[in-house]
């Protein structure tokens, strides 16, 4: 398609859902672009890079009429300039599929992670979007969140929830259709975290409207992740004591020297982590001297707080009565990220006060006590209790994505694959593993629609001694087309020498496992293992 049609009139028919009102379209012809983007950034497919690639950006901006809201739609459509090569440049043909990207944080799109991802398809020849969800690119919620003190802003709670998503699919097909005289033959969506959770709104909410959803450490259980993130916090707040950085560093990197080898194989990566739970016990590290890097190299003692918080982390939150309530982290790990993690503290040489994780301490300031001056720093336990339970309350509907019924969604030919990174520092593994687990005990035959994949070594959506599952969106593309479902799924993996293994990861309940008697090939298979219901 040439890049003459990329003007306004093509779009000036353009029909919108019933709910929504048009603002602004406006055109941009892209000619000679390149990109580089990097595996990481792609999420679940390879690197890519090219050159001299043409496209046309229609940037749409729509409202709800009533709710004063302003919601752009961002959409990248590969097409031929007069001076192309289509020969020599088949990226410039459309390769007749859609293919959304999602957000991240409270950012819902158009961000740097979705225009990379963007890119990414740009350059196989799909055509791409991205909704702000009327948020803006602000990492934060603060400019958004409140109609005034008191008042949260619910309507874009609810465009952040879902309704931005339903209307991007809706009208993405119709940009192209009115773009290309057709519409695209196979839909597809891609997202992490935020990303992760839009992509199960999508299957929850709107099936039919995407064949096929790759979904990333997903926050599902919305309310429960919220909590989680402050839940560390809290466990410090009640104990008035708050360790450096080097003291929880140093109990999680024993537990992964400890409990490296129960999956049979010495590699930094601690796969067996229920096996870990049961025969690492943090409080043993108390007393051990480590060398401190907060406080410049000094050699400090473990205390009993440091390994109270990791424990009380690792087995997840519980309520003023003493009963779990949720998932925690997994050994293996990072709980402080260089200051920046659900376990961090700022210190000095007196000591060190809590440092509370931006989106949970967000969450609670800004929606649930609806103050943009609120402080909830020195949280106690039974305040995180009662915050939990108002945002499950007041704003379930609106961001709860953890409907397990997803019959329409199979009915329809729909394909789901998710993964999480065992060693995720944010969202608890076991949160989607019990999503997946709950989804199969209602819906018969789960496998023949839906699949989940944990990533020993991975922390969230990217990082840690295992690379990216790059291989799960053509995979998906297969399922979906051909018919062909996942299995194996390829990874790499940096070992402790620093070398890069090929190795796999295998579709729930298999985990991967490794043949001590192979001599090169596929060393690594999926073997079948019981996984106790959550």
């Amino acid at each position: 398609m040439s890049l003459h049609l990329c003007n306004p009139t093509t779009f000036s028919s353009l029909p919108l859902p019933v709910s929504a009102s048009l603002l602004s379209l406006t055109t941009t012809p892209v000619t000679n672009y390149s990109a580089s983007v990097p595996a990481i950034y792609r999420l679940t497919a390879p690197a890519i890079a090219y050159t001299n690639l043409s496209f046309c950006n229609i940037t749409l901006t729509y409202t709800h009429p009533g709710q004063n809201d302003s919601i752009i739609i961002e959409t990248w459509l590969p097409a031929a300039s007069s001076s192309s090569n289509l020969t020599t440049n088949p990226t410039n043909h459309w390769n007749s599929r859609l293919l959304a990207v999602g957000g991240g944080g409270y950012q819902a799109g158009r961000f740097d992670l979705s225009y990379a991802g963007m890119q990414g398809g740009l350059g196989e020849g799909y055509a791409t979007i991205t909704t702000d969800a009327g948020l803006g690119s602000d990492t934060t919620a603060r400019r958004w969140a409140l109609l005034s003190e008191g008042n949260v802003n619910l309507y874009n709670l609810l465009n952040l929830g879902s309704a931005s998503l339903g209307d991007m699919g809706l009208i993405g097909k119709e940009i192209i259709k009115a773009f290309y005289g057709k519409g695209p033959e196979y839909s597809y969506f891609n997202g992490c975290s935020q990303g992760g959770r839009q992509g199960m709104v999508l299957a929850q909410r709107f099936p039919g409207l995407f064949d096929g959803i790759v979904a990333g450490a997903p926050a599902v259980y919305w309310s429960e992740a919220m909590g989680g993130f402050q839940w560390p916090q809290v466990v410090m707040n009640e104990g008035g004591e708050w360790p450096f950085g080097c003291e929880v560093d140093a109990i999680g990197e024993e537990a992964t020297k400890q409990c490296d080898e129960l999956d049979g194989m010495v590699d930094g990566i601690v796969q067996e982590v229920e096996g870990c739970l049961r025969v690492f016990d943090p409080f043993g590290m108390v007393g051990r001297e480590v060398e401190c890097a907060q406080l410049g190299g000094r050699v400090i003692t473990i205390t009993e707080a440091a390994a109270a918080v990791v424990n009380k982390t690792w087995h997840g939150r519980e309520r003023v009565d003493g009963r779990k309530v949720w998932y925690g982290l997994v050994p293996g790990s990072d709980l402080t990220v260089n200051g920046s993690g659900i376990v961090a503290t700022n210190c000095t040489e007196e000591g060190c006060v809590g440092r509370a994780n931006p989106l949970g301490k967000d969450w609670f300031e800004l929606f649930v006590e609806k103050s943009s001056t609120a402080d909830v720093s020195n949280m106690t336990h039974r305040e995180l209790d009662r915050y939990v339970k108002a945002t499950k309350q007041d704003f379930g509907s609106l961001l709860e994505t953890d409907d397990t019924d997803l019959a329409e969604f199979k009915r329809q030919g729909g394909k789901l694959i998710s993964w999480h990174g065992l060693i995720d520092q944010l969202l608890s593994p076991k949160a989607t593993e019990r999503y997946y687990q709950d989804v199969s005990a209602i819906v018969s035959e789960t496998k023949e629609f839906y699949r989940h994949y944990e990533v020993p070594g991975l922390e969230h959506c990217f990082g840690g001694p295992s690379g990216n599952p790059l291989e799960l969106l053509g995979q998906l593309r297969a399922w979906v087309e051909q018919g062909i479902a996942p299995e194996a799924s390829p990874v790499n993996v940096t070992r402790l020498d620093g070398t890069t293994e090929a190795r796999v990861v295998c579709p729930y309940p298999q985990k991967a496992k490794f043949d001590a008697s192979c001599i090169g090939g596929a060393c690594w298979t999926c073997e079948d293992a019981i996984r106790p219901p959550l």
